[in-house]
């Protein structure tokens, strides 16, 4: 049979076809023109040209395939056009799910994210459950992931047949961008992160989120979202195992919020003058106020989903980045 994936020159998406090949699928993908496609290197796979902000380009991805799955999005926490990403993530996801209803695609799995949901009040872990709403999305990646899953569960109500995930904060081999967490891991490793603030975020390796997508397919309920998670970590506590794991001291300066969000302005206005990407952006410190700690458990109970260990996550990405030169001396 053969599966379309979205995303599979990017870090999520790779992974997920990988395990596909792996299981011995054919696999067809769609990239854009001209885009980076080191991800893509060795892997024997079917190239579809398009791009989620042309329509027109997203049939010949999904027409003859068993199933799809939807992992691109425009991830970043910064950008100049905001309208561009909501383009992207909430107009392309429409889209293109459409298009696969339509070719009679008999299974989707759409890759929602953590952005989505709520975040418990009194610091414990959340679920899928979890209240939360469109004003409780910090940032203009947040609302449009958010409205870009409100979109899928109008079509799921259509008759699509989708199932969604939601990973965490995935982290490992080929983050070739690489993601805003895996930056925070380069810095790190190259001892230019001598102070952080109190956060958490829940580390998962890639690998694992690509499993469980394949789980998802295999054995998730129309319409259900599941939590693609594996640790739970302060920044503090991340930074330490990437310290040592390189043989530095790690940080120990904690920095309140209210210091390090000046910075962020600051660095984001001197984005716009250069062309370059901010090291620091306000929507990140914005959200970095709560632990973004979560639990995979429906995950498990329901898809059968073992994420491995966190630091076996950090000790490949680092691995990875090393022997790709982003980790220098």
């Amino acid at each position: 049979m053969t599966i379309a994936v979205t995303g599979a020159t990017g870090f999520v998406g790779s992974a997920v076809a990988r395990a596909l090949l792996r299981q011995g699928h054919a696999v067809r993908v769609l990239a854009r023109p001209g885009g980076d496609r080191r991800n893509l290197d060795g892997l024997d796979v079917q190239v579809v040209e398009g791009d989620l902000l042309d329509p027109r380009s997203l049939k010949p991805l999904v027409q003859g395939v068993g199933a799809l799955y939807h992992v691109a999005a425009d991830y970043r926490l910064w950008v100049r056009d905001p309208d561009a990403m909501l383009r992207a993530n909430v107009d392309g996801t429409r889209a293109l799910l459409r298009e696969a209803a339509e070719a009679g695609v008999s299974r989707i799995v759409y890759t929602s994210s953590v952005a989505t949901l709520g975040i418990d009040p009194g610091g414990r872990p959340a679920d899928e459950t979890t209240p939360v709403g469109l004003s409780d999305m910090v940032g203009i990646y947040k609302r449009s992931k958010y409205l870009a899953e409100q979109a899928v569960l109008e079509l799921v109500a259509a008759g699509a047949p989708v199932v969604i995930v939601n990973p965490s904060t995935p982290i490992g081999p080929r983050d070739v961008k690489p993601t805003p967490t895996g930056r925070i891991l380069v810095e790190a490793a190259m001892g230019r992160m001598p102070a952080f603030v109190d956060t958490g975020l829940n580390l998962v390796h890639v690998d694992d989120v690509a499993q469980g997508h394949l789980l998802a397919a295999e054995r998730g309920a129309i319409g259900a979202r599941y939590i693609l998670g594996g640790e739970d970590m302060t920044l503090g506590a991340i930074l330490r195992a990437v310290a040592a794991q390189c043989g530095r001291r790690p940080p120990v300066v904690q920095l309140p919020h209210a210091v390090v969000l000046p910075i962020a302005y600051v660095s984001e206005a001197i984005a716009r003058l250069t062309g370059g990407e901010p090291f620091a952006t306000v929507d990140g410190v914005r959200m970095s106020k709560k632990r973004m700690f979560f639990s995979h458990a429906k995950a498990t109970a329901d898809l059968g989903y073992q994420p491995r260990p966190a630091l076996q996550a950090i000790v490949d990405a680092l691995s990875w980045f090393r022997a790709n030169g982003y980790i220098r001396r």
